[in-house]
């Protein structure tokens, strides 16, 4: 890559780099229990994955959000968090587009301190400049608050950032950045109902592996 392009890749983190389905599937029906609530299918929590957890449980319950939240994240720290797989070729292409000096970094509807113990656990933390997840001051709106904007362009400017994920909120953050976005279908989401929210640039791919240089450059 010449020197002269300067490219964020910015990748979400469940069913985009990560299979943690189990994890998060147990760690949900954990927190439904606790609250005498009955369990959902595992196929019902997947296809919400990529959502904030706050959203997630509005959908089903009338319960306080905030305290299913917690006793979800009190299972998932202690349990679920060590049931997370990194996809299959994903830590050889992280290594690869590292080596081509692409700037790479997670946007994520995780807690930012959790993300970052996990990638730790999983052994990538090397490939990432950054990791911006959810923290206090970005609690509500998750990957689609403002603040995301302002902080990578003061982080990157002159920057072209490129938005890879498999969820519509990825879809939508790409949006909010006004950049392109690279779609992948290891999650919930089909081609179809990625590439009819996109404003502006799209491509779909299979999965995080069929990334290359000149797919990245056909977007800029």
């Amino acid at each position: 890559m010449k020197k002269k392009e300067k490219i964020v890749l910015s990748f979400d983190l469940d069913n985009t780099l990560i299979n943690n389905r189990e994890g998060i599937v147990d760690s949900f029906n954990y927190a439904l229990e606790k609250f005498d609530l009955p369990k959902l299918e595992k196929s019902q929590i997947e296809f919400m994955i990529g959502t904030p957890l706050n959203e997630m449980f509005i959908k089903i319950s009338d319960e306080d959000p905030s305290k299913l939240t917690s006793a979800f994240r009190q299972y998932y720290g202690k349990k679920g968090i060590y049931q997370a797989k990194l996809l299959p070729g994903i830590k050889s292409k992280l290594k690869e587009l590292k080596e081509l000096n692409f700037t790479i970094g997670i946007i994520t509807s995780k807690q930012q301190e959790m993300a970052i113990k996990l990638i730790k656990l999983l052994q990538i933390e090397n490939y990432f400049e950054y990791i911006l997840g959810e923290t206090e001051d970005r609690k509500e709106l998750g990957k689609l608050d403002p603040k995301l904007k302002i902080i990578l362009k003061k982080k990157y400017p002159g920057y072209q950032i490129i938005v890879i994920g498999d969820h519509p909120k990825d879809v939508m953050l790409s949006n909010d950045l006004n950049c392109p976005f690279i779609g992948v279908l290891t999650g919930n989401h089909s081609a179809k109902q990625l590439n009819e929210i996109k404003n502006g640039k799209v491509f779909i791919i299979n999965s995080v592996r069929e990334l290359d240089v000149d797919l990245i450059h056909s977007l800029i």
